[in-house]
């Protein structure tokens, strides 16, 4: 992590100060890996992994790469709600509980943190997840003794200023937006007014850096990946709701009637889409909504995992995949 909680970066001095002496150990002074360099490090610098409700065997670029690399740790634990492809490939999975079976917060995208309480008990050996960490460190020789969530919350408050007033009781008639520095403090509706918080609005030209893989004669088109309406992410929970599944439940590559045609490919054929890493099998969706030259594939759906085809080339500065362009061909079958 490059962060601590309350967005205190490790760099920090006097906020790694503050921590390390509630905590009783001295957190890193120098940012952690980012996700692609510690697939890339299983096997050598890492060794075993805890993954907790994330998906990455469905979810990072070039899954055969992650699948080998996945296959190297000596031990992966896996935190999940259901039995996801990766949870599939662990040593261990830990069952968590749903939103609805635990006690906590959450905070949404507008920076509200807003209470949710247990409406049922957990399923089975199931935990929500403060407990299976407090658990998992106790093991490890380091006891986390909180009693409830309403006791991490407090710390926070301790030891973070933007969430300095925000505990529980607070939270009880409504949420509280950060900054919340005291008790009193109303919460901030909006974040920048006059000023950012490094100042005034800083302006600067970028230079264009084509994508790291571009069309050409051998794979002619252009791949891009996203979402649909009804399924989020990696479809470990949408795709097993009726409600959602009745609404799409095949993966499909939309293709412009340009292209198609050139193809020889029409509307429901199965098509094989390849790039240099891999190839997955899907129907065809001629739609005039996605342009020439361009393929769109969601990556819900593991029998046709888009994400086999993507590049993992990363930006350099902030080191993120370039999920969104790469150059594929595609037949039909």
């Amino acid at each position: 992590p490059d962060y601590l909680p309350g967005y205190i970066r490790v760099t920090d001095e006097e906020g790694r100060s503050r921590f390390g002496e509630v905590w009783g150990v001295e957190p890193p002074d120098k940012p952690g890996l980012t996700l692609m360099e510690m697939i890339n490090g299983c096997g050598a610098e890492i060794r075993a992994m805890f993954i907790m409700g994330e998906n990455p065997l469905m979810s990072d670029p070039d899954l055969n790469h992650v699948r080998k690399q996945l296959g190297r740790l000596d031990f992966l634990v896996v935190s999940e709600l259901f039995m996801s492809e990766t949870a599939e490939m662990a040593d261990v999975v830990l069952p968590a509980a749903s939103f609805a079976e635990k006690d906590g917060t959450f905070t949404a995208t507008d920076r509200r943190v807003q209470r949710i309480r247990k409406a049922v008990e957990p399923i089975g050996e199931s935990l929500p997840d403060w407990l299976i960490v407090s658990k998992i460190s106790e093991g490890l020789g380091y006891p986390m003794d909180y009693e409830d969530p309403g006791e991490i919350m407090d710390e926070l408050a301790d030891l973070s200023p933007i969430y300095g007033g925000i505990r529980y009781p607070r939270l009880e008639e409504e949420g509280l937006r950060w900054p919340c520095p005291d008790p009193n403090h109303p919460g901030t509706r909006i974040l920048h007014r006059e000023r950012f918080s490094r100042g005034l609005g800083k302006f600067q030209p970028i230079e264009y850096i084509p994508p790291a893989e571009e069309p050409d004669e051998e794979y002619p088109l252009i791949l891009t990946t996203g979402r649909l309406l009804f399924h989020w992410h990696t479809g470990t929970m949408t795709r097993r709701s009726e409600t959602l599944t009745d609404q799409v439940n095949v993966a499909r590559a939309e293709i412009n009637p340009f292209d198609a045609e050139k193809i020889g490919v029409k509307n429901g054929d199965r098509i094989e889409v390849t790039s240099r890493r891999g190839s997955i099998s899907l129907e065809a969706l001629v739609t005039s909504g996605i342009k020439e030259g361009v393929v769109f594939i969601p990556f819900h759906f593991a029998e046709a995992a888009a994400n086999t085809l993507t590049n993992p080339a990363l930006d350099p500065k902030a080191k993120i995949p370039e999920l969104k362009v790469c150059a594929i061909r595609i037949r039909k079958k």
